[in-house]
């Protein structure tokens, strides 16, 4: 090596350094490709090139194309795509296909450096020779070096054409320097190209498995079907228009890509505690339903009630006529009938009862303890109550179909989560799911559940997170107490809860004002659910 060549040399070492760093950088897949490619015909001073991945069924996939003469630039971040079908690895009797270069390297992980493609014996350049008479140009020097990941197998093959001299602008061969060079960026290249598909197989892998537990969660219940699913992506679109709004408290927030990504995981898992919560609780359609709905039950003692009444007054109008008492046996005979009547008319109100509504008034409430004074004979011959206490305790749930220990249990859930995801090794970018996730049933004025925090206590992903979460039960129709709710009964609701210092104050008028919600209806809402809405009646919204 000459005293005027080292220079130069020192000056490529470092050249690929820099690339070596950049590649360790580099999260998008196609602009690592493209740094790989550019930074070998870079370092080679080579006039073009090509980047080849093996694919899982033995192919040899067109990645990215570069060619400076013709102008060339292909696949990669052009937005070009490469039409040339990929190089299969064996032909079809199952042979090696050593003829073409790019195979032949990958099979034999070997380089491969041809000085004259024309004058070259053992691999076909029918297609290289093709492409010239097309366009004029002349293939002549090849590089063609194989990447090889951790374990030894060849991932990609990296292929330069035409080595040109910086004096002479000619067509030189690759020299054993510069040989050396591109298999030492090949290597590093394959080191971060490997890198890069283990996090996102594991990024993968990773939405797939909270995916397939909000999945199950919801396929668990028929009654929150869709739950886990609709609500990450509301957060996501409530989040999006804070970090877009230009004006009001919140014009300065903002999440970076990561960030943002942090919150939609915390969407998937929310609500990932409900695993453990008994169907029995969760689907828990009328106020009697346990192993099966006791309303039938009471159908079957009204029917009884009404046969033992008839029974006793029947004896009754007996002695009446046998006596004479003509008036009394009419007397006994209308109130028989007024009593069935009243069973009937009792029965129906059970039964409407039995499902459950956002209020149940206090005369109702009475009226349950009234009919659970009823005398009915039991099967011991005995006298007693209509109604059990565990009925008439079920049957004057104020609002849902839940007593308060069932309701407990189901609040429980939020704790569950909290432990499962508090017990989770989370990588840095994602420190913040728990927090996110397990905020959703909190209220800015500290009387949420399950910690009690305040407005100033809780992120504001976390805040996005409860209005989406309400929203969304709001609007489902699969709630077993209640029907679809319209977009301007909800955001009624949702503007109440405003004032009541329940939600977010910022975040509910960013909803109302870019009109989150509407975008939501139009994905996810029926269309009789979508009404007109004058945001001016809106409780509590500024615009």
């Amino acid at each position: 090596m000459t005293d005027q060549q080292r220079p130069y040399l020192l000056k490529r070492l470092e050249r690929i350094n820099a690339i070596g760093v950049a590649l360790s950088a580099e999260r998008d897949n196609n602009r690592l490709l493209e740094m790989i490619l550019l930074g070998a015909q870079e370092v080679t001073n080579a006039d073009g090139g090509t980047l080849y991945t093996v694919t899982d069924d033995k192919h040899l996939k067109f990645e990215i194309m570069s060619n400076k003469t013709l102008n060339i630039a292909m696949g990669g971040t052009t937005g070009k795509e490469i039409a040339f079908l990929p190089l299969p690895l064996y032909l079809e009797d199952g042979s090696p296909n050593l003829t073409t270069v790019a195979a032949y390297a990958t099979l034999n992980d070997k380089t491969v450096n041809i000085e004259n493609a024309y004058e070259a014996q053992n691999f076909d350049f029918t297609g290289t020779r093709k492409f010239d008479e097309k366009t004029g140009y002349h293939s002549q020097s090849f590089l063609t070096i194989p990447m090889k990941n951790h374990e030894e197998e060849v991932i990609g093959v990296l292929q330069l054409i035409n080595a040109i001299d910086l004096d002479t602008q000619k067509i030189i061969p690759f020299s054993a320097a510069n040989q050396s060079l591109v298999e030492s960026l090949a290597s590093q290249a394959a080191v971060a190209l490997t890198n890069h598909n283990l996090i996102e197989g594991l990024k993968g892998l990773f939405e797939a498995f909270i995916e397939l537990m909000a999945e199950a969660i919801d396929q668990k219940s028929p009654y929150t079907g869709g739950h886990c699913r609709r609500v990450p992506e509301l957060t996501m679109m409530l989040g999006q228009a804070a970090i877009d709004t230009k004006t009001g408290p919140l014009k300065d927030f903002t999440l970076n890509e990561k960030e943002f990504y942090e919150l939609k995981i915390a969407g998937w898992l929310h609500d990932c505690g409900k695993v453990t919560t008994p169907e029995s609780v969760m689907d828990k359609p009328t106020k009697l339903s346990s192993i099966f709905d006791r309303i039938t039950l009471l159908d079957q003692r009204f029917e009884l009630l009404k046969t033992q009444a008839e029974c006793d007054s029947l004896k009754k109008q007996v002695e009446a006529l046998k006596f004479g008492q003509k008036n009394d046996y009419v007397k006994l005979a209308a109130a028989l009938e007024a009593f069935k009547v009243k069973c009937d008319e009792d029965r129906e109100f059970l039964r409407k009862s039995n499902f459950g509504s956002e209020h149940m008034t206090l005369e109702d409430q009475q009226r349950v303890c009234d009919i659970a004074s009823m005398s009915i004979v039991g099967a011991n011959g005995h006298a007693e109550d209509f109604l059990s206490e565990n009925e008439v305790y079920n049957l004057s749930i104020v609002r849902g179909t839940l007593t308060g220990e069932e309701r407990e249990i189901i609040n429980n859930h939020i704790v569950v989560t909290i432990n499962m995801l508090d017990s989770l090794p989370y990588p840095k970018g994602l420190k913040r799911v728990p927090e996110y996730a397990c905020g959703h049933h909190e209220r800015m004025d500290g009387r949420g559940y399950p910690k009690g925090l305040t407005r100033e206590q809780m992120s504001i992903p976390a805040r996005v997170m409860g209005i989406a979460d309400i929203f969304e039960a709001l609007t489902s129709k699969d709630r077993p107490y209640k029907k679809a709710k319209t977009l301007s009964e909800s955001l009624h609701i949702l503007g109440k809860m405003k004032v009541d210092h329940h939600i977010d104050p910022d975040l509910f008028d960013i909803f109302v004002r870019e009109k989150v919600y509407l975008k939501y209806a139009l994905q996810f809402l029926e269309p009789e659910q979508i009404d007109d809405v004058d945001e001016t009646n809106i409780p509590g919204y500024q615009a």
